[in-house]
């Protein structure tokens, strides 16, 4: 019989195509009292009817399905649920994926080769509101960015009031449709703002931007 999850815990539902990775993560979180294991799925079309008979707070999704991409999954989740928050769980380490997969409304890019604690308190985050990208994705954007660029911080100055906010709410994982709600603008007029601020940091891409912006806040 299975001992009844902690109230507080975060339930949770694994998409993988791997038989060996699904064994692991339910190895390591049905062990971990903050976790609550709801069930699996291999394919884009599983983890959609999964999402609707739990309801999970959290879906851990792999990019590479076999009927279709994590994205597609990602797009189709939020859309199907949207109190389920997604958490990108690859061995994928590239930017324009994680780029990818925020676009499709992911709320956190994590590599396999996160640590077990490490992976339970990423999902604690993500079902609490945080947006969570992988350490080693965010030093590689960083050391690209910075290796052409003046000071973080001097950039970031740069911004305008209403463009600093833009970024902020971006970095924090929103969407341009939820930026252009949460300050009551149109989505077009938000585009138009972060393409200035992509020229003005000198990037081309949100996840650039968001890892300049999360640097200069640590310490504050």
């Amino acid at each position: 019989m299975d001992t009844p999850a902690p109230s507080d815990s975060v339930s949770v539902v694994v998409v993988d195509d791997s038989e060996l990775v699904r064994i692991g993560l339910k190895a390591l979180l049905t062990t971990a009292p903050e976790v609550d294991w709801l069930g699996e799925a291999v394919d884009v079309a599983g983890a959609l009817v999964a999402v609707q008979h739990h309801r999970p707070q959290v879906v851990l999704l792999d990019i590479r399905l076999p009927d279709g991409t994590g994205f597609d999954a990602c797009r189709q989740i939020t859309r199907l649920a949207s109190d389920t928050r997604v958490l990108i769980l690859t061995s994928v380490e590239d930017e324009e994926m994680v780029d990818n997969a925020i676009r499709a409304g992911a709320h956190g890019y994590l590599l396999k080769e996160v640590n077990g604690r490490a992976l339970v308190q990423a999902i604690r985050d993500v079902a609490a509101g945080k947006s969570i990208l992988d350490p080693a994705i965010t030093a590689r954007v960083l050391a690209l960015v910075r290796s052409n660029t003046p000071s973080t911080r001097t950039l970031i100055d740069n911004l305008s009031p209403q463009e600093k906010r833009v970024l902020a709410l971006i970095a924090d994982g929103l969407t341009n449709k939820e930026v252009a709600q949460e300050m009551n603008l149109a989505e077009k007029t938000v585009k138009n703002y972060l393409s200035t601020v992509f020229e003005k940091l000198h990037v081309t891409r949100r996840t650039q931007a968001a890892a300049l912006y999360a640097q200069t806040q640590k310490g504050r």
